[in-house]
């Protein structure tokens, strides 16, 4: 084993030990510098691109001067009646199911182009052009508005709109929550003014039944009525 000698070769006496020199420790950063640079423009394109995925839902605004107890009128005319229920099932008719008149057709459809979306865009033709002939103007650069005053002046097409229909969008306990999300990009898609999510009664789940059982309901049925 080698060791290390403490005198000098000679034996000459009064020999000083020769000591190590020593260096400071010192630690190269240059790599650091560009990790934290590579980290930094990592975290803010992740940081741009990563936006929150929310959906925006305009609601209505209260009418102060309307009783509380009293519903609002809906026109049955405009009336749209669009019903979710299981396996992406999607089913509309118009106007209303009351007793003492004859039921409305039940039509079944799907969230395809060709299905619910061009239903709606038929039945919310005049508006959809009038708001899509707006945009195109502005990216044309035709007019030059603030996005206040644009998205103002869409929200004044809509409440001015007296021709569109007023969709209830009503979801059985088959329905996903996925449907319901499907359902409103379908209005923000078409435009639509006015629509609102409300409960489904017992009537229009006889009459989805009744559909898929291949007989469709042509009179209001009987409804028995469980006390509580």
């Amino acid at each position: 084993m080698a060791q290390i000698q403490t005198q000098d070769p000679g034996g000459k006496k009064g020999s000083k030990k020769r000591r190590a020199k020593k260096h400071p420790a010192e630690i190269d950063m240059t790599p650091m510098v560009d990790l934290m640079c590579l980290l930094i423009t990592f975290f803010m394109l992740t940081t741009a691109f990563a936006k929150a995925k929310v959906m925006v839902i305009t609601m209505p605004e209260k009418d102060q001067k309307q009783d509380e107890k009293t519903a609002p009128k809906i026109s049955a005319e405009r009336t749209l009646n669009i019903l979710l229920s299981g396996n992406d099932e999607v089913y509309y008719y118009n106007g209303q199911a009351t007793p003492d008149k004859q039921m409305p057709q039940l039509i079944k459809s799907d969230f395809s182009k060709d299905g619910i979306r061009k239903m709606l865009l038929d039945r919310n033709r005049e508006l959809f052009t009038k708001i899509y002939e707006y945009r195109d103007k502005r990216i044309k650069g035709e007019i030059i508005v603030p996005d206040t005053t644009f998205e103002n002046t869409i929200k004044q097409m809509k409440f001015d709109d007296k021709q569109g229909p007023i969709v209830l969008i009503k979801a059985d306990t088959a329905a996903r929550y996925k449907d319901i999300v499907n359902i409103i990009d379908e209005m923000a898609i078409c435009n639509i003014a006015s629509y609102a999510i409300v409960d489904i009664g017992q009537v229009e789940s006889m009459m989805i039944q009744g559909v898929r059982a291949g007989t469709p309901l042509t009179t209001y049925p009987k409804i028995q009525v469980r006390e509580k």
